[in-house]
């Protein structure tokens, strides 16, 4: 049944990555709230992009696959839809759609071009891609703030702390309580987690997410790069966040005020309800999502990461206060290692030796880098050595 909630919907929106898991539940929601969709993109999931260009007619489609882009205009000849190739299309796309709100939900560092695009065009950004703050938060706040653009953050976690601070004033705000599932791995020791397998990582417990994603949910890399996404976009410092495991992920996170009270967002864990958010703030609409049932529910727990047994969490702290070019290294690293795990090649401790091998032997450098060319630069740099220290632990 349709919504008939009575805030102010956009009057269309794109959609950046709507093949991924955060991309195919924006499109429900769209649907849900009869919001119509100008843009999508994607790689290259060519069967699912002409079902998603049926089904909700969009103006424009662009795929980074240049050959995959091509296939897709043979497909779509019978439909309206204009079909955008490569990197560039991506970008001429959002220079071009008339969506007042694009949702970004491009995985990896690939989506950062685009939310530079998104923001120098003045469009409301719905942001589901962390990397685009964690290798260049600093240029992409400042170029926002610059132009007067909305971020409003699709990840629970900050759409939940974006949420908590409208409860009180930036200057009174004491901590950010960022809540993390644990994973499927919690309370393993280093040892048993080099045994897990593939298969055994990418079962989350709570999330349904890509295989990416829910690596790094294992691994508590996501975590980290959530931290630094906090940091960012809420303009705290890394010791002012701080993680707790909330293994039943009901509540999203929460803010701590002087006075020593907590504000904390509760709800099923689902990510809709945080794409809604972003597309209906600051009104609320009716959703898809069920409501909470608390008689149900049973209790709530709270634990301390383990930060020597998942040493990428700490280590993202880290790299958020020594600044510069490091957390971009640490995402090209992980983004290498996280690769070779889910090709077979490495085990999954094995991924925190080579992210921390290369954050250690780039860190000096990188720290130094100011400017988003030379971020860029160092990243690749460090990408091709984290590729080489997985091939060499392969063999």
């Amino acid at each position: 049944m349709a919504s008939t909630s009575p805030c102010q919907l956009p009057a269309s929106v794109a959609i950046l990555g709507s093949t991924g898991s955060v991309g195919r539940q924006a499109l429900e929601v769209a649907a849900y709230h009869h919001i119509p969709v100008d843009l999508i993109s994607a790689n290259a999931s060519l069967s699912l992009l002409e079902e998603q260009v049926r089904a909700f007619h969009p103006r424009l489609c662009a795929v980074a696959d240049e050959r995959a882009a091509a296939d897709l205009r043979t497909r779509i000849a019978d439909t309206g839809t204009r079909v955008l190739a490569g990197q560039a299309g991506i970008l001429a796309g959002i220079e071009e759609t008339n969506a007042p709100v694009v949702v970004n939900s491009i995985l990896g560092e690939a989506g950062l071009m685009p939310t530079l695009a998104v923001i120098d065009a003045g469009r409301r950004l719905a942001l589901a891609n962390k990397e685009s703050l964690v290798v260049a938060g600093r240029e992409v706040m400042r170029r926002a703030s610059e132009k007067g653009v909305e971020i409003l953050p699709v990840d629970s976690e900050h759409c939940a702390i974006f949420q908590c601070l409208q409860a009180g004033r930036k200057n009174e705000v004491r901590r950010l309580w960022l809540t993390a599932s644990g994973g499927p791995f919690f309370g393993y020791s280093r040892e048993r987690l080099s045994r897990v397998t593939r298969a055994e990582t990418l079962a989350h417990p709570t999330w349904q997410m890509g295989a990416k994603i829910t690596v790094d949910s294992a691994t508590l890399m996501n975590k980290g790069f959530e931290l630094i996404e906090a940091a960012c976009l809420f303009g705290l410092p890394a010791e002012a966040v701080t993680v707790v495991v909330q293994r039943q992920s009901i509540i999203h996170s929460m803010v701590e005020y002087i006075d020593n009270t907590v504000i904390a967002q509760l709800s099923v864990p689902d990510m809709r309800d945080c794409v809604q958010y972003a597309l209906t703030y600051p009104a609320r609409a009716a959703g898809l999502t069920p409501p909470l049932d608390f008689f149900s529910l049973g209790s709530l727990t709270f634990d301390r990461p383990d930060g020597e047994t998942f040493p990428l969490l700490p280590l993202a702290a880290r790299a958020y206060a020594l600044g510069g070019a490091v957390p971009a290294v640490l995402n090209a690293a992980n983004e290498e290692a996280v690769a070779a795990f889910l090709a077979d090649r490495l085990c999954l401790t094995d991924i925190f030796d080579v992210v921390c091998e290369t954050v250690e032997a780039y860190s000096a450098a990188a720290a130094r880098e100011a400017t988003l060319e030379g971020i860029l630069a160092v990243a690749h740099e460090a990408r091709l050595a984290a590729r080489s220290r997985a091939a060499a632990r392969t063999n």
